[in-house]
């Protein structure tokens, strides 16, 4: 089958970590031999690589098309204006694609599915492209786009009607499932199919090596994402007061980290955290690998792919109890679920996993369990049935 996968959630070579998880299970399918995909990965426009735009000068360094993994990759430009941008962001994304994807057709690319991942704006504006070049689409919903953005009317309103359109609808876990038959969507329509991780990628090291080279010398906690408030660094961080022998690592880079590094001075405790910035997948297999335990104090989290990844390098985690997190974190060697989403509850779930700690074998071979062999032929049973339906 022909696949025209769509999203703004997709690497590129100026954001190789930006939406990582929907390049990942697209390769995987792809493996199988019975798929193939153009990808259309919209950027917003920026009109300057100057720097004194700061991080949104990399949107204007983001290439026009790229090659990844053996995938063609298209990065077409949608504006996107402020304060008004989120209520129209569908209908410019869906406008300003159009001639990408005409120009693929034209090519001989004549696909036969959109695979749109994210719900609002890519789902809806999926569903006006579908409708437009009359095609069938397959969207996945992946955590913020259904357990934030509905909140607000109008995208709650388009999101519900993308679901009426939608030939197929994915989600990254049951609890998201769960959220969408809340808003009203027919349960029946939706096919929760979990994240996988991948094995060979991520896989346990020399710990005793790489601990030395770098620089773990005492109980080492890892937290990965971005430096925004829904990551909560800020609570790992104000636990190190009640964890007097732990030191703490922050992969990842984002708006928040003067705050969280003025919270670490004003905590005194800025000698026992280190920030690393944001790492490629290849350097942050070693320290997942080499760290004592992953911590994920998130608020929302659809399938946090940072959990099964540090438990593939035979790492526990300790993780807040929100959406599919449960869903991952469902035994001891997996790791712990925090009984509150505070500083003290960060501390005591540490504690809890410090005093019941699972063997390195016995996590890695938990996380073996969610290869993405099940994921992909879920795919391509959905993908069948929806373009036989639409060719009958």
């Amino acid at each position: 089958m022909k696949l025209l996968t769509f999203s703004t959630l997709f690497p590129n070579a100026e954001k190789p970590n930006h939406g990582i998880f929907v390049e990942t299970r697209l390769r995987y399918l792809l493996a199988s031999g019975r798929a193939e995909s153009r990808v259309v990965a919209p950027v917003p426009w920026f009109p300057s690589k100057h720097p004194r735009f700061g991080r949104y000068a990399g949107y204007a360094k983001v290439p026009k098309s790229e090659t990844r993994s053996g995938m063609m990759v298209d990065h077409p430009r949608y504006v996107l204006p402020p304060k008004v941008g989120m209520t129209l962001a569908p209908f410019l994304l869906a406008q300003s694609v159009k001639s990408t994807i005409r120009r693929i057709i034209d090519s001989g690319y004549d696909f036969d599915l959109i695979d749109a991942h994210y719900f609002y704006p890519d789902g809806v504006a999926a569903i006006m492209l579908g409708r437009h070049f009359n095609k069938p689409v397959a969207i996945t919903a992946r955590g913020t786009d259904i357990n934030l953005i509905p909140r607000f009317a109008l995208p709650r309103k388009q999101i519900l009607w993308a679901a009426q359109h939608a030939q197929g609808m994915i989600t990254v876990c049951n609890a998201l499932k769960e959220e969408m038959v809340g808003l009203g969507i027919d349960g029946a329509r939706i096919t929760p199919l979990r994240n996988g991780v991948d094995l060979e990628r991520f896989q346990p090291v020399d710990r005793a090596v790489v601990r030395a080279s770098l620089g773990m010398h005492s109980f080492t906690l890892l937290s990965v994402g971005l430096l925004e408030p829904r990551k909560a660094h800020d609570l790992i961080i104000s636990a190190l007061p009640s964890l007097p022998d732990v030191q703490l690592m922050i992969a990842g880079s984002g708006p928040e980290r003067s705050k969280l590094e003025a919270l670490t001075r004003r905590l005194n405790v800025e000698h026992r955290v280190k920030f690393l910035g944001a790492l490629p997948q290849t350097e942050l297999r070693n320290y997942y690998g080499a760290a004592d335990a992953m911590v994920l104090a998130s608020s929302r989290e659809g399938w946090a792919n940072v959990l099964l990844e540090s438990m593939a390098c035979g790492t526990p985690v300790v993780a807040s109890n929100v959406w599919g997190t449960p869903e991952v974190v469902a035994a001891p060697e997996a790791g712990v679920l925090m009984a509150e989403r505070t500083a003290q509850g960060v501390a005591d779930a540490v504690k809890q996993l410090r005093a019941n700690y699972p063997s390195h074998e016995a996590t890695r071979r938990y996380a073996e369990k969610f290869s993405w062999d099940d994921t992909t032929q879920g795919q391509l049973h959905l993908f069948d049935r929806i373009l036989m339906e639409h060719r009958s």
